[in-house]
């Protein structure tokens, strides 16, 4: 396990100086002036001079490259051109937001993905199967910007449940939990399904059947425990995908996690947080996919030797 390890923290080292390249170019790419594009053209000459000084750009583009990596490697991500905050501060102040919106979008994905996949797979080729993929599908398919709208107007402004926007309490939690775990647990109930299938034409489902063994107990003790085995890796990687992709929900929201600041960093042109957010979100993807595949090395010792 250990050789595993070091293996997979090895195969990270050029994925991530890719990753950090890419950002980095992300400055470069602007069109024109990136220094006139983020004082919007209204900038002195000295202010703009200063302004290249300060960001490093009048340096030879090796050297900007590698002081990006050490920095960004030691949480220095400069400051924010609007705020004039360090960027790690802004970070670390809506980071917390985010993941709190990840993990209850996450549950809400897994709680309900498992239950229609088990129910679509014990019914299979029935009304109920194909009514369960039906709302699977349509699930995947609705964008969260309109799902997010749609629950404000029935929850909010209709029945008056829940807040609109914010994020005051654990009630302003739950409708962007549900619109961005939506999509995620159609994708689950799919892959549960599927799983579910093959493990119930598993030789010992057929034995413990052959033995009596009922049909709810045949399922939520012996298949359903087999079936979580590839589910529990899509899960991994839902949820890193839903700390990175929580920009539309967020703004939809008025959430203030990193989705926001990128947004609103857009908006402001503030160069240096757009290339933090993009950078730490694709690092937490990255790091999640590894530990999903060390869960899953876990599981299943055959992919340690492969």
């Amino acid at each position: 396990m250990f050789r595993y390890v070091a293996r997979r923290l090895l195969h990270l080292i050029p994925v991530l100086l890719g990753i950090s390249f890419l950002v980095f170019l992300l400055v470069h790419l602007v069109p024109g002036d990136p220094v006139r594009v983020m004082l919007a053209d209204a900038g002195s000459p000295e202010q703009v001079e200063r302004m290249r000084r300060q960001l490093g750009l009048d340096r030879p583009i090796y050297v900007q490259y590698a002081s990006f990596v050490v920095r960004a490697a030691q949480g220095d991500f400069g400051r924010s051109i609007h705020t004039r905050r360090p960027v790690a501060q802004e970070i670390a102040f809506r980071i917390p937001y985010t993941v709190h919106m990840a993990v209850a979008a996450t549950l809400v994905a897994v709680a309900m993905g498992v239950v229609l996949g088990a129910i679509a797979a014990m019914h299979h080729q029935s009304a109920l199967d194909y009514g369960t993929m039906v709302v699977a599908l349509a699930g995947v398919s609705l964008p969260n910007f309109w799902l997010g709208l749609v629950l404000i107007l029935v929850f909010s402004l209709h029945l008056r449940w829940l807040p609109p926007a914010g994020a005051d309490s654990l009630a302003h939690l739950i409708l962007p939990a549900i619109t961005l775990g939506t999509s995620s647990s159609a994708i689950i109930a799919r892959l549960t399904r599927s799983s579910m299938l093959e493990v119930l034409r598993q030789d010992y489902i057929r034995t413990a059947r052959a033995k009596g063994v009922g049909p709810r107990r045949l399922v939520y003790r012996h298949a359903l425990k087999n079936a979580m085995i590839p589910v529990v890796s899509i899960v991994g990687m839902q949820f890193a995908s839903l700390l990175g992709g929580a920009v539309i929900v967020e703004t939809v929201f008025g959430w203030p996690g990193i989705g926001r600041l990128a947004v609103d960093a857009i908006f402001t042109r503030d160069i240096p947080v757009i290339q933090a957010v993009v950078l730490v979100a694709a690092v937490i993807f990255v790091f999640m996919n590894l530990l999903v595949d060390l869960l899953y090395g876990l599981l299943d010792p055959r992919i340690r030797y492969g």
